[in-house]
């Protein structure tokens, strides 16, 4: 892994994972994704990382006009790095996923590398009452949801933003085998470093969230990329702080967010991404490690600049 003296953080702000009843705080409407947006870059988050959702029910959308109602205000505020999902939601097709981001030609976009079975379902024992008939059928369909992302599919991602935009990527691996799809794309020479790889522990279907896993993860990455990568590490629910604390100790990035986690501390709803965002500085600063600014971050993963996207 290259020598850095900076971590980067990554905001998630609202992503497709958890519902409106869920969370009072996770951002749904276009004013609440780019004012939590611009707060959490505030906080010290360098990228960016978006998904929409429909204004009406909150469910997961993909339509770039929805999208243009709050990038190009994020944009406006804050010099963050912005990364648009092309992971989507649930049912939508590898056009849609892929349409906000052609439309709007970001630095980065995030890029899954393997299909995998998602299990959100186990999330409806915690709650009772939901407000949208949409909550409960995106919970219950993902047990018998397959995330899909097959070499095709990369391929087709690579070649219609990596060629077609210079957007470059935040590699999302949920398993150990991604980390080798990874590896098989760089020998082919369709991937360039420096690889921005952010490796993803506690979703149901992928690799657990054990610090031995974090271990194995990273070594595997040493293995297969030496210098021409820069870690991060996600890790969904509780496991957020702790497993984000121990891997930045070892020289990781880090991504935080509501996306991913909507606690703060136990049994405490997080109010904002920017409070995630904060906590996570906080401890950084107490390990004595320095955030990265998104001119860092931009300079570190070899991005195209603000100035060359279509927002």
């Amino acid at each position: 892994m290259r020598a850095k003296s900076k971590v980067i953080i990554t905001c998630a702000i609202t992503g497709s994972i958890h519902t409106p009843s869920m969370s009072p705080h996770l951002p749904v409407t276009a004013n609440d994704i780019a004012t939590q947006a611009v707060e959490a870059a505030a906080a010290g988050a360098s990228i960016l990382h978006l998904h929409a959702r429909d204004p009406g029910d909150g469910r997961p959308a993909a339509s770039p006009d929805v999208y243009n109602e709050f990038l190009p205000r994020i944009k406006q505020a804050t010099d963050a790095v912005i990364n648009i999902t092309t992971g989507g939601g649930q049912g939508m097709t590898i056009d849609e996923r892929l349409a906000a981001a052609e439309r709007f030609s970001p630095e980065m976009t995030s890029l899954n590398m393997g299909s995998m079975n998602f299990g959100l379902y186990p999330m409806l024992a915690r709650y009772g009452e939901l407000k949208h008939e949409w909550e409960r059928k995106h919970l219950e369909g993902s047990k018998d949801f397959i995330f899909r992302n097959t070499f095709g599919d990369i391929e087709k991602i690579l070649h219609r933003l990596g060629e077609g935009h210079g957007t470059r990527f935040e590699f999302e691996c949920y398993d150990v085998g991604h980390l080798y799809t990874l590896a098989h794309f760089l020998d082919r020479k369709l991937v360039k470093p420096p690889l921005f790889v952010q490796t993803i522990f506690g979703i149901l279907g992928g690799i657990g969230p054990d610090p031995q896993n974090v271990m194995f993860m990273r070594e595997t990455a040493e293995r297969l990329f030496g210098d021409q990568y820069h870690w991060s590490v996600l890790a969904a629910g509780r496991f957020q702080f702790p497993l984000c604390t121990m891997a930045a100790t070892m020289g990781a990035n880090v991504r935080v967010g509501l996306e991913d986690n909507l606690y703060i501390g136990k049994g405490k709803l997080a109010k904002s991404n920017a409070e995630l965002v904060g906590k996570m500085r906080r401890i950084l600063d107490e390990l004595s490690v320095e955030t990265a600014t998104p001119t860092e971050a931009r300079k570190m993963l070899d991005l195209k600049g603000a100035e060359n996207v279509k927002i």
